[in-house]
């Protein structure tokens, strides 16, 4: 399954786990706060400074290994 930016971080850590580490290496410390069920990942990144294309673009990296 590839990761997109609308999906929210619950859905995301749903597909794996694993891409916990990488949310919180780029700075997105907010994997278990309330919003992580409410927001997209796009909406988060814009919240943290962080590029949600970069970050979809090396999520779906990991993912493909």
């Amino acid at each position: 399954m590839e990761i997109n930016k609308k999906m929210t971080i619950e859905e995301i850590l749903n597909v794996n786990p694993n891409i916990a580490n990488l949310l919180l290496a780029s700075g997105m410390h907010c994997l278990g706060c309330v919003m992580a069920s409410g927001e997209n990942l796009e909406q988060a990144c814009g919240v943290h400074g962080i590029d949600a294309d970069e970050l979809v673009g090396r999520i779906n990296e990991m993912l493909a290994e």
